[in-house]
């Protein structure tokens, strides 16, 4: 009797085991079931802004093609430029799998920041040229297809011919083999837009996605002859004071800023420096090492990094701000021509506060930039520009400097540091020919240095 109860309870007991199994793997499926589908609605959701947001982007730059008025065009462009951050908004929302999806951001950002710069420059009365309004022609045209593709394939994902839950699967399919899964129907569906997008303009603007950037060179090098390996690693020696031989060659690099790249073990860190090909000019150079502590005033580290930049050779340089990251002094310095500032010539030094000792050295800006200046006198006097700053302002310094653009221009201009009445600093930027408000930046000011905004 006592084994045949034991044998029920064993039984019992397994059976009400395959039970409670049955039932967490049927809670389970039910769980992913359910988070499946709350997935494929969050995902046709996103798709549907993306479709809709794409029609009205489409729809504002066909208004933007029969403003005939400087008024009229910023108040069109900015509508423009608003529709693509929507758009950009919905595209982020959906998985980031897809190069299509890049492909289609990047193209949303350039309408975006092509509009921002076209109400810029009409909200200061100047009537679009021409060109520009090809250029919306042709973006037009594209946004148009765009729009017509995407809405087809939202008719697709209705009627359920297409899932966009199945991208994850996909994704981590594609990181399983390699990236070589095969394309499921959502992602062959915006293969296909993709290779239906006409040719968009080579936009030439003063904006960051303009197409001159990319073939900018560096104004410091022109004329400059290319030297050898050798000849760079002399050259950056001479410039870190080291033997020639403590630098051991790290590679090459390409681009429209090739460089060599040399490397040492110093100073409990490890020092890695950049020569250009053209000219043998030191790039960049940073040690890696920890900075423990701080030690030294930051007024004598900014007193040590003014130092070593005349040693190296560089003359008329004018402090601008310095910050302290952890216990690193970076100094921000840009050349100074017929007393104008110009800001796009930075070179930036960074002192260790432990014992003074340079551990960072930058001078891309000043290599991409630095040339000699054929610098105007100002159309704009300096009263006329300091009447255009704001009456909540308090001016109290004034200089002539060039600033950077977006596009990688310049802008002459006359440079006003001012205060307001609770004693925030501001930077307002007056363009010395034209009088326009060029930029107003915020100066956040701290024991760790000063940011700008």
């Amino acid at each position: 009797m006592k084994r045949q109860k034991l044998k029920i309870l064993i039984i019992s007991y397994t059976l009400a085991g395959f039970a409670a199994l049955g039932g967490l793997a049927l809670y389970n499926y039910m769980t992913a079931e359910g988070y499946k589908l709350q997935m494929e609605n969050t995902y046709q959701h996103a798709f549907s802004e993306l479709a809709s947001g794409v029609g009205d982007l489409d729809a504002a730059l066909q208004k933007s093609l029969y403003a005939t008025t400087p008024p009229m065009l910023a108040a069109v462009c900015t509508e423009v430029y608003g529709k693509a951050q929507s758009v950009l908004l919905a595209l982020g929302e959906l998985p980031q799998s897809s190069s299509q999806l890049q492909n289609m951001a990047g193209f949303v950002t350039k309408v975006g920041d092509y509009a921002f710069m076209l109400a810029k420059k009409a909200g200061t009365g100047i009537a679009g040229t021409d060109e520009e309004h090809g250029n919306l022609v042709s973006l037009s045209e594209t946004a148009n297809v765009l729009s017509g593709n995407l809405n087809n394939l939202m008719g697709e994902i209705n009627n359920g011919n297409v899932s966009l839950s199945k991208i994850n699967d996909l994704t981590a399919e594609a990181g399983m083999m390699g990236e070589n899964a095969a394309p499921n129907a959502f992602q062959t569906s915006l293969s296909a837009i993709e290779g239906e997008f006409p040719e968009t303009p080579s936009l030439i603007y003063d904006g960051p996605f303009s197409s001159h950037i990319a073939g900018l060179t560096p104004k410091f090098l022109e004329g400059k002859s290319d030297v050898t390996p050798e000849k760079a690693q002399e050259k950056a020696a001479a410039f870190l004071g080291l033997n020639v031989n403590a630098l051991k060659p790290n590679g090459e690099r390409a681009g429209n800023l090739p460089v060599y790249l040399f490397y040492t073990n110093m100073d409990k860190g490890t020092l890695s420096v950049e020569v250009t090909k053209k000219g043998g000019i030191v790039l960049d150079a940073f040690n890696g090492r920890i900075v423990k502590n701080s030690a030294i005033p930051a007024k004598d580290a900014v007193g040590i990094a003014a130092r070593y930049l005349e040693k190296k050779g560089y003359k008329n340089m004018k402090q601008s701000y310095y910050s302290i990251d952890g216990n690193t002094l970076t100094v921000n310095y840009a050349y100074t021509a017929h007393g104008v500032i110009c800001y796009p010539d930075l070179i930036k030094v960074s002192v260790a506060l432990d014992k003074g000792s340079i551990v960072g050295f930058e001078s891309q800006g000043y290599v991409m930039n630095h040339h000699p200046r054929d610098i105007p006198a100002a159309k704009v006097t300096e009263a006329a520009a300091k009447a255009k700053v704001s009456p909540h302002l308090s001016v109290q310094t004034h200089e002539l400097a060039i600033i950077p653009t977006s596009g990688k221009n310049e802008a002459f201009c006359h440079e006003f540091k001012c205060v307001n009445e609770s004693g925030s600093r501001y930077i307002v930027y007056i363009n010395a020919m034209t009088g326009a408000e060029e930029r107003i930046l915020i100066l956040l000011e701290s024991d760790k240095g000063t940011l700008t905004m």
